[in-house]
């Protein structure tokens, strides 16, 4: 009796001291905003339904303020920006302290700091630097880049006349076109839209995207250290990951057996393959082939379901506003004749259609929670003391949809992005994807 007394003092006694270690602690010297109470082991999973996990921010931040504290399970406290005015004045205003890249469950296992979109410090700095040079280098924002892209609408205008006027999905050849662009610029290749490994590729990008947004996405965000022990969807998610990943390989290998060390890179792998046979003698380099990977799975993956994604809404609110889609085809055959394709140089003639891409990222709100950002150092942010390693959330979506800024922000309204004169009008609360020194456009 005695001995399973003290059995049960000791498991009581453990029982405790995991509820002490799983409550949130605030580290001294920091004075966080409001927000709703942590459960142990829970956190606020309570007020964040997963899959609801964006709407469920947006909730809290109408209780207290757009500047606010959540706990994501037990050991994972987020500070939350809401609007324009508190996320320009982080990212934009305070940018070196709002640099660092936080926490993404589903995609860490598989990038673990590696690339320029998952790295931090002075390997991200010099990773970016590099990979921004080449991909210029390489035509990207030239005439060359242009031309790639051009010839690639060409292709895709020529798939869709197959259909010969039958409904059909679009989604499958929008993704494989801008992933042939990504393809050009990274790998030097383009492949068509009938090979098999290909349409792989695309439907391994487009699961992950699903995975991470999925319900079971968000759940692992907030739990990963428990589900990653257990089956579920986030295996599929690996094996998406899996496919992207052997791609890559498959054509880095390619490259390495064809590279020439004396002539101009023929794209970003043969880029990286000279920078790092450059500095292989340095043993702390950053450009590695781990690090080369992951960039471009990277850039495959996102190259190819942003703008793909994109497009494909923009095209689905001109059927849904056919006379939007009237007006844009007036613009173009006023500004450039019947039959001729547009170009960067044509931009400033066309902005009604200039304003209508706008409007549809802006109203699409791709990546609604933003990417999420650690603080550099100990930083004091409208009036609180934020410590250093502090994740942050910029809920990119609740800048494009702030009705301060964009008035009715759930209507389809191109005109809100003209002036007076008909001219495109800039707003700086236009960020479709995120702001600040570390994500970018890019």
């Amino acid at each position: 009796m005695e001995a399973t007394s003290t059995w049960a003092l000791l498991l009581a006694l453990l029982l405790l001291l995991l509820l002490a270690l799983a409550l949130p602690r605030t580290p001294a010297r920091s004075h966080l905003p409001p927000g709703p109470a942590p459960l142990p082991l829970l956190g606020n999973l309570l007020q964040l339904r997963p899959g609801a996990l964006y709407s469920g921010l947006l909730r809290l931040s109408k209780r207290y303020g757009p500047v606010f504290t959540v706990h994501l399970g037990p050991w994972r406290r987020v500070v939350v920006l809401v609007g324009h005015d508190a996320v320009r004045e982080a990212l934009g205003g305070q940018a070196e302290e709002f640099s660092g890249r936080g926490t993404l469950a589903t995609l860490d296992k598989t990038f673990d700091g590696h690339g320029v979109f998952f790295a931090n410090g002075e390997r991200w700095k010099q990773l970016r630097k590099f990979t921004l040079l080449a991909l210029r280098d390489l035509g990207m924002g030239k005439r060359e880049g242009e031309e790639l892209i051009q010839a690639e609408v060409q292709n895709l205008v020529e798939a869709f006349q197959k259909t010969e006027g039958r409904p059909f999905n679009p989604s499958m050849l929008l993704a494989q076109a801008t992933s042939n662009v990504v393809c050009s610029l990274v790998f030097g290749i383009r492949l068509p839209y009938e090979d098999e490994e290909f349409q792989a590729v695309i439907q391994a990008a487009s699961g992950t995207l699903l995975g991470i947004s999925s319900p079971w996405g968000q759940a692992y965000e907030m739990f990963s250290w428990l589900l990653q022990l257990l089956p579920g969807p986030h295996k599929q998610l690996q094996r998406h990951l899996g496919t992207l990943a052997a791609f890559v390989v498959q054509h880095v290998q390619r490259h390495q057996g064809s590279v020439q060390t004396s002539g101009p890179a023929r794209d970003l792998v043969d880029a990286f393959l000279l920078k790092i046979a450059q500095e292989k003698q340095d043993l702390g380099t950053e450009f590695t082939e781990r690090n080369m990977l992951m960039t471009a799975t990277y850039l495959l993956f996102a190259g190819t379901m942003t703008v793909g994604a994109t497009i494909h809404y923009a095209l689905l609110l001109l059927i849904r506003y056919p006379q939007v889609q009237q007006r844009v085809r007036e613009e173009l055959i006023q500004e450039l004749g019947p039959g001729r394709a547009p170009s960067l140089s044509d931009r400033a003639r066309l902005p009604y259609t200039d304003a209508v891409l706008h409007e549809a990222q802006r109203l699409l709100a791709l990546v609604p929670m933003g990417m999420p950002h650690t603080l550099t150092r100990t930083t004091c942010f409208r009036g609180y003391t934020l410590p250093q390693g502090t994740e942050v959330f910029p809920l990119i979506g609740s800048v494009l949809h702030d009705p301060k800024v964009f008035q009715n922000p759930g209507e389809f309204r191109p005109g809100r992005f003209l002036d007076t004169d008909g001219r495109l009008r800039k707003h700086e609360a236009f960020l479709p994807f995120s702001l600040g020194i570390y994500w970018t456009g890019c």
